[in-house]
């Protein structure tokens, strides 16, 4: 992306210095870079993220996994361990509108690191912390790891088929959802110090996350005593509403009120269902679910999914397969919506990924930089933000306060 179309973007001139690792914290800054952020990620020199070495597959020496959640950064190593390596984060978060860390609470003011430390030398910073379960209380020292979060939290327990073991969601869903939060949240400080002059901290958890996403579920066992269940695709209130089997595949459907079902019933042509007394509302729909749901099952397994969607296009009513990442990816509605872009990296050549989700009117989000190597940026960091000259940065490295540079 050309540097005017930089200076365009609406974070363009924030400076945010990433100190998370994995997944939650590289999202949420990944979609600040992706608004224009100059967002500069610390690692430890010589492994840098964990996600680095989760593969295969990897390409060029480096993993797909890093590359989702890390285009559009910069990356520093900085084994701040080592006094002198504190020093250059310190100076660097002085320089720096958000500084967000994923570290277990307290580790941080060990090295003076802290928001109570930095926040003195630098009352403007917007400290983020994440951490697995908030910074107090009796899980406060735990690691945060998204399943654990998404057990603990109420999801594996509603997830997974009827009578069946409690599942995992297929990607880590409470972690994005955390990073999504303190994107944010971010973003709500950053306007709070516009208006007040002060900075603030942050902070966000996985488990806080989990519990805040569980929406009617909790709700529903506060003011009505309803305890959730697992139930596959179905849906606790709204029937029909889940996957059926087809003749080659599964097909998503919904009825979300009587002309939907109606609807849906004359596609299928049983419109008699819709005239049963037993499934006049969406009451009586959920009363009667298993002979209702029977009857629906064994007239879906008599088509193929494309039939379906045929028999389907231009209902008043949400519908859609089932699809696997290759078949999403050739979705055309996927290929219209420049879905998946591509960029060029130092060592993998031309790799593709999801581009970001949202589209503005008055700017254009796009795929400027490469996932960076490990250290790729030491050099320009420290010249751009702390004006340090070449022999300083040379001994930092042969120090080994700074992981090697490519």
């Amino acid at each position: 992306m050309a540097t005017s179309r930089l200076s365009s973007l609406p974070l363009s001139g924030i400076r945010i210095l990433d100190m998370t690792r994995v997944l939650a914290g590289p999202f949420c800054t990944m979609l600040l870079a992706d608004l224009g952020a100059e967002v500069v990620k610390v690692e430890r020199p010589g492994c840098g993220d964990d996600t680095r070495s989760w593969g295969p597959p990897f390409v060029g020496g480096e993993s797909s996994y890093f590359f989702s959640v890390n285009r559009n950064k910069k990356s520093i190593a900085v084994d701040f361990k080592q006094d002198r390596g504190a020093q250059i984060i310190k100076q660097l978060a002085s320089e720096s509108d958000v500084l967000i860390e994923n570290y277990v609470p307290g580790k941080l003011s060990e090295y003076g690191l802290d928001y109570t430390t930095l926040s003195c030398q630098h009352p403007k910073l917007v400290y983020c912390s994440l951490t697995g379960f908030g910074s107090s209380g009796p899980y406060a020292q735990r690691l945060g790891y998204d399943v654990i979060a998404a057990g603990m939290g109420g999801l594996m327990a509603q997830t997974g088929p009827e009578n069946g073991e409690p599942i995992k969601v297929g990607v880590a869903m409470t972690d994005m959802a955390t990073g999504l939060y303190a994107h944010g949240a971010i973003l709500a400080a950053l306007r709070h110090r516009d208006v007040t002059g002060q900075g603030q901290l942050v902070e966000c958890s996985l488990y806080h996350t989990q519990v805040a996403c569980m929406i009617h579920a909790v709700t529903q066992f506060l003011n009505g005593g309803v305890m959730p269940k697992r139930m596959g695709t179905a849906h606790t209130s709204i029937v029909p509403y889940q996957a059926f089997e087809t003749a080659d595949g599964y097909v998503l459907v919904g009825a979300g009120n009587n002309g939907q079902f109606a609807d849906l019933c004359a596609r299928l042509d049983l419109s008699h269902l819709a005239e049963d007394e037993r499934y006049t509302s969406n009451m009586k729909r959920v009363d009667n679910r298993d002979q209702l749901l029977a009857e629906l099952s064994r007239r879906f397994l008599q088509l193929s999914t494309a039939e379906w969607l045929e028999k389907f296009d231009g209902a008043p009513m949400p519908y859609g397969p089932i699809q696997d990442i290759e078949q999403v990816i050739n979705d055309p509605h996927t290929k219209h919506q420049n879905m998946i872009q591509e960029i060029e990296h130092p060592t993998a050549g031309q790799i593709s990924m999801q581009g970001p989700a949202v589209h503005y009117s008055g700017f254009e989000q796009t795929i400027n930089r490469a996932p960076p190597l490990l250290g790729q940026h030491n050099a320009a960091v420290l010249r751009d933000w702390l004006e340090m000259s070449d022999p300083d940065i040379e001994s930092l490295v042969s120090d080994g306060v700074l992981g090697t540079s490519v």
